[in-house]
């Protein structure tokens, strides 16, 4: 359905205003266009990362804007060896909200600029006549260095104009035996996708047009089920043009997407693809998948799936990406077929059950409590203190605000859909737009904090997955850590981060384009190293308490922007991407073992870790308070039926140690007997435990 034209105007609109806000602080438009423009791209799935890399040179004959990664990392095929995907972004950024056309001839001229910079990079006489420190020359020299391997070119031009209607499409070429693919994302496309119900453009497979065909299926529910499952075979060819046409967007619900795991199981799959395609269907596991709707037609030879819409492969993302790369390198797939379990679920159900079904999908392998992070509790407590915690005043205002955490993407806009002109203000009163994140935000404040703060500057994915190793076993250990105190910490920290993505700009050294990101990252993990190496802690809490930095705080930010400055832009030997260096070990040691005379004040606003630790241990204590307070509550609500059938349950399979069963005990005797909030806590450690093993009687919290 195409968005309505005032509906467009204001989203455009609105767009802009976040971006001029934005730059008002110090920031480069283009720069924080890109930002914003990519992020919606990459939570979408449309890449795996997104890097800054500008080179716009006078004559306006060649550009680009960015990359989508290494090729060698983000490589399409999920194997080692596999065919690589190189991925170029330019922009074309108007100047105004106000709805611009983009047409035919002005498309094909960027992207002709963007092409005219990739026949350049391949050009060792024209790298040479770049500084090493130009983005332009860090992204050449990585796409010569792999150019060998790289075998499919997509190109995206990002705007925030409104593409012709005249304009439909733009037809796949062939540049040096690599296929080129072009993608426009302009203005209209991204209000749909941030209209989008999951956030995400709607991702419907139609099998009854071409290259794909109707594929033929067994129903293996009762028919009338409101989960129905198919037992299908999919040919190799089609799931594998399913997979060149939607990617890694069929595997956002598959626990593993964010491990990219290599392992012997790939080879094995290879090793069948080649030699003995036909007893692939024998030797493979398959695919678990789910759907949302599913349209079908019974034929004299059985029935047939038309077409599924949010196709969502839980399991099997190994499999998928392996028949893929024997499809780019140009293997028979004829005698390839795959098994798949496919459960359409009702999309108002999705966000419970489809998470469920991948778990469960894949607890026959080893699936750490980090894969399965996103749906992970420790959200649900942030999204609660971030409803609940108001922000003290800051100096000079009355007015009290909140922090919004969005646990699922969307979760901002959707609670103001419905709202009137003045509930909507209102609510932009107490949760104004630049104290809105999301997870991998929350994820890149906190874990630069620690000595592992380079993997921040290893995109999005990645330091989300090594964050939630560390938080999954925390949280294991001890979740009462997980309380007031810590997300305040957590706001003060994202406080440090903007005011120094505002601050790195300002430097005089920073040139439009310029790695504000891998700054960032690098100038305020060493100011955590200073204070570690001082034995000393960060007064976080006086960072909440004032909602804004000092004057010293912000002279020590431009101190780490300064040191950090030329260890970023001159790479060690065997480093000549700025980008790529920023990501490594090698990179954050050097910037570990700077000495830097920092301002005295800011020293002297350095905290002990004993005061630190009071302040959190009286936090844990009144965290677990309120946890006994709520378990205790989800059990009694639960009423005695319930807890009398999960006792029956647990008898008949022989689950729960004595300890659990006498305490589920007293919850069936309500309301004779009434658990303690320590019963109550027994009782959902047990119910989460049991979920895990197929308890069909779900607690809820």
């Amino acid at each position: 359905m195409m968005p309505d034209t005032t509906e467009l105007e204001q989203f455009s609109e609105e767009f802009f205003q976040d971006i001029l806000s934005e730059s008002e602080n110090g920031g480069w438009r283009e720069d924080i266009f890109f930002d914003k423009f990519t992020e919606y791209l990459t939570d979408a799935g449309e890449f795996n990362e997104s890097i800054r890399a500008s080179y716009q040179p006078a004559s306006g004959q060649l550009r680009v804007d960015g990359y989508c990664g290494d090729p060698l990392e983000s490589g399409s095929a999920g194997e080692p060896d596999g065919p690589l995907t190189l991925g170029l972004i330019v922009l074309d950024f108007h100047q105004s909200g106000d709805l611009v056309t983009l047409g035919t001839r002005d498309m094909n001229a960027i992207f002709n600029r963007l092409m005219r910079y990739l026949n350049s990079a391949l050009n060792p006489q024209w790298r040479r006549s770049l500084e090493t420190s130009d983005p332009g020359f860090g992204l050449a020299d990585l796409i010569a260095t792999r150019w060998s391997q790289i075998t499919k070119i997509r190109l995206f031009l990002l705007t925030n104009k409104v593409l012709s209607n005249r304009v439909d499409g733009k037809t796949a070429g062939d540049y040096q035996g690599r296929s080129v693919v072009y993608s426009v994302w302009d203005i209209k496309r991204l209000f749909t996708l941030t209209k989008a119900a999951n956030g995400q453009e709607p991702l419907q497979v139609r099998f009854d047009e071409k290259p794909l065909h109707p594929l033929r299926a067994l129903l293996a529910s009762a028919k009338d089920a409101d989960n129905p499952v198919y037992l299908i075979a999919v040919p190799g060819n089609d799931l594998a043009h399913i997979y060149d046409r939607w990617g890694t967007r069929l595997l956002e619900q598959n626990v593993r997407v964010f491990l990219q795991a290599r392992s012997n199981v790939n080879k094995g799959i290879k090793r069948t693809l080649e030699s003995e395609p036909e007893l692939f269907f024998s030797f493979n596991n398959g695919l678990t998948a789910t759907a949302e709707h599913i349209e079908t037609e019974m034929t004299p030879d059985g029935l047939n799936i038309l077409s599924l819409d949010n196709l969502q492969i839980v399991n099997g993302g190994q499999t998928t990406a392996s028949v893929y790369a024997a499809y780019r390198a140009g293997k028979d797939l004829s005698k390839v077929f795959v098994q798949m379990k496919l459960s359409i679920v009702n999309p108002k159900e999705a966000e419970d059950l489809v998470p469920r079904i991948s778990e469960y999908a894949n607890s026959q392998n080893k699936v750490s409590q980090a894969d399965l992070f996103s749906n992970h509790p420790f959200h649900a407590r942030m999204e609660k203190f971030s409803r609940r915690i108001l922000a003290p005043a800051q100096e000079g205002s009355f007015n009290q605000t909140k922090w919004f955490y969005e646990r699922a993407r969307g979760q901002y806009g959707d609670v103001q859909a419905y709202l009137t002109r003045g509930e909507k203000n209102a609510f932009l009163a107490e949760y104004p737009k630049n104290q809105k994140f999301a997870k991998t935000d929350l994820a890149k404040y906190a874990m630069v904090w620690t000595d592992k703060a380079y993997f921040v500057n290893r995109g999005a994915q990645k330091n989300f997955a090594e964050f939630a190793k560390e938080i999954a076993r925390m949280w294991t250990e001890n979740d009462f850590q997980f309380n007031e105190h810590y997300y305040k910490t957590l706001i003060a920290q994202k406080i440090i981060w903007d005011a120094t993505e505002r601050i790195i700009p300002q430097m005089e050294w920073y040139e439009a384009g310029g790695y504000r990101s891998q700054h960032v990252v690098l100038a305020i993990g060493l100011i955590a190293e200073a204070a570690r190496q001082r034995k000393k802690k960060v007064d976080f809490e006086r960072i909440w308490n004032a909602q804004s930095l000092d004057d010293a705080f912000e002279r020590v930010i431009r101190q780490a922007a300064d040191a950090v400055h030329p260890i970023l832009m001159h790479p060690a030997q065997g480093y000549r991407n700025i980008s790529e260096w920023a990501k490594q070990p090698r990179c954050w040691e050097a910037v570990k073992a700077l000495h830097v005379d920092w301002d005295p004040v800011w020293l002297s606003e350095l905290i002990s870790p004993q005061e630190e630790w009071a302040r959190s241990r009286s936090s844990a204590k009144e965290q677990r308070e309120t946890n006994g307070i709520e378990y205790t509550a989800a059990v009694v609500n639960a009423g005695p039926d319930f807890w009398k059938n999960v006792e029956q349950w647990l008898v008949s399979e022989n689950e729960g140690d004595e300890k659990e069963r006498g305490c589920v005990n007293v919850a069936a005797s309500m309301p004779a007997k009434v658990p303690s909030d320590k019963q109550s806590a027994v009782i959902v450690n047990l119910m989460r435990r049991i979920e895990k093993v197929g308890c069909p009687y779900r607690l809820k919290l």
